[in-house]
């Protein structure tokens, strides 16, 4: 069993995200227990096995392209060829007899190629486009080069090819390619069982008039979409009033039957944050001083019931240092669990449209819409909004410009690392 509060231990000064992924890597073990979904089921879901190839892809050699096959050794290479069109295939239908040199066979896109009698057959092909008829005849330009249009048996994937490892999460084409070897159902991992509530008396739920005093419960919602999103199974366990007795007997019975707990807001230190001193008791609770903006501060800890040690993970409560948070912290965090192997997203490079300083030695992520310059290259425009309560900044945003740690200073011009909601979301 992973120590949860070794790995999750804080230290006094700062550290990076970078060495708090590392950190995470190298200690988090993820869900083993696999089962068996259906490939139409099969998306955003991780798998728990190889997926290896049954037989080749394409099975046989067949047309790219509707027209005619030949054999190129029949082809006259110094003027037009003429050849009569003995037979036509069809895609699903192949042809039951062997195609005799210097005939010509009228193929479909997708259709098997013919066998020759003694020898691989036709091996050559013209697109409809670029030939005449003249009867039963073909009139075959010159110029074309040998397996033209012909693919070959195996050429995309051949049979035992190891096409996906354990730990990638199922894309469309993953799903398209276990379809096309035929899979039924694939292995994958379990789904991690995660627990997301919030704590507060000034928090209120959706679907009734907002009393006096009160807020409503944006991040719970934000949490649970996004974990959805990952594919976790997710338990909305609602809002816990500030009753300790109350949080802590949420929080043990969560405890109980799900492999993470998430919460926003009330992690701190003040008198009315009850939830420091209850995960304490019932486990540990760590915060951690990470170099960054917006984001602080974040709890890492767990619960322990029955010798197993639930991970906790308390992140910020303004809504858009909850969402950076996840996307920075949690995120990886959660893709470790679940067993997934990639858990960078990628970052692309465009121009700064603004200029901006910063402080040195911690990382920073800017909300910014991407715009067109005159040539057509995307450029990064810093929402002009920055708080960290401004959900309307996220909505309004394209993704997050992310400048490292020993930046100090962005011109307008620069090249930087911009991070689409796409790729996280």
């Amino acid at each position: 069993m992973v120590d949860l509060d070794d790995c999750f231990k804080s230290s006094d000064a700062p550290i990076t995200v970078a060495e708090a992924i590392d950190r995470f890597s190298s200690s988090l073990g993820g869900i083993s227990q696999t089962e068996m979904v259906s490939v139409r089921n099969a998306l955003g879901r991780t798998l728990g096995s190889e997926l290896i190839a049954q037989h080749n892809i394409p099975p046989q050699d067949n047309s790219a392209v509707d027209g005619y096959a030949v054999y190129f050794d029949d082809l006259n290479p110094d003027d037009e060829t003429r050849m009569r069109v003995t037979e036509r295939v069809a895609a699903g239908h192949p042809l039951k007899r062997p195609v005799r040199r210097s005939e010509a066979v009228q193929i479909f896109t997708g259709a098997p190629v013919p066998k020759g009698n003694m020898d691989q057959g036709p091996d050559t092909i013209f697109m409809v486009e670029d030939i005449k008829i003249d009867g039963d005849v073909v009139i075959l330009p010159m110029g074309i080069e040998q397996y033209a249009n012909h693919r070959k048996m195996g050429e995309d994937v051949k049979v035992g090819d190891v096409i996906l490892m354990p730990g990638h999460r199922l894309r469309p084409q993953d799903v398209s390619m276990a379809a096309s070897l035929g899979y039924a159902e694939v292995e994958v991992l379990r789904r991690l069982r995660v627990a997301v509530f919030s704590t507060g008396d000034e928090i209120q739920d959706v679907g009734k008039p907002l009393e006096n005093g009160c807020i409503y419960d944006a991040n719970r919602y934000f949490l649970l979409s996004l974990l959805e999103s990952l594919g976790c199974e997710v338990s909305d366990v609602g809002i816990f009033p500030d009753v300790p007795n109350d949080i802590r007997a949420g929080l043990w019975q969560a405890a109980h039957d799900h492999d993470l707990l998430l919460t926003s807001g009330g992690v701190s230190k003040g008198e009315e944050d009850h939830i420091k001193a209850i995960v304490e008791d019932l486990g540990a609770l760590n915060f951690w001083n990470l170099a960054i903006k917006p984001g602080r501060p974040i709890a890492l800890g767990h619960v322990e019931r029955e010798g197993v040690q639930v991970p906790f993970v308390g992140l910020p409560g303004n809504p858009v240092a909850v969402m950076v948070t996840f996307m920075q912290i949690a995120r990886p965090l959660i893709l470790l669990l679940s067993g997934v192997r990639d858990i960078e997203p990628i970052l692309f490079q465009v121009k700064s449209g603004f200029n901006f300083k910063k402080k040195a030695g911690r990382r920073e992520w800017l909300r910014a819409r991407l715009e067109k310059d005159s040539s057509g290259k995307n450029v990064a425009m810093k929402y002009e909004a920055n708080g960290s309560g401004i959900i309307s900044s996220m909505v309004g945003s394209d993704g997050l410009i992310e400048l490292p740690e020993d930046c100090e200073v962005i011109k307008q011009g620069d090249l930087i690392e911009f991070l689409p909601f796409s790729e996280v979301f």
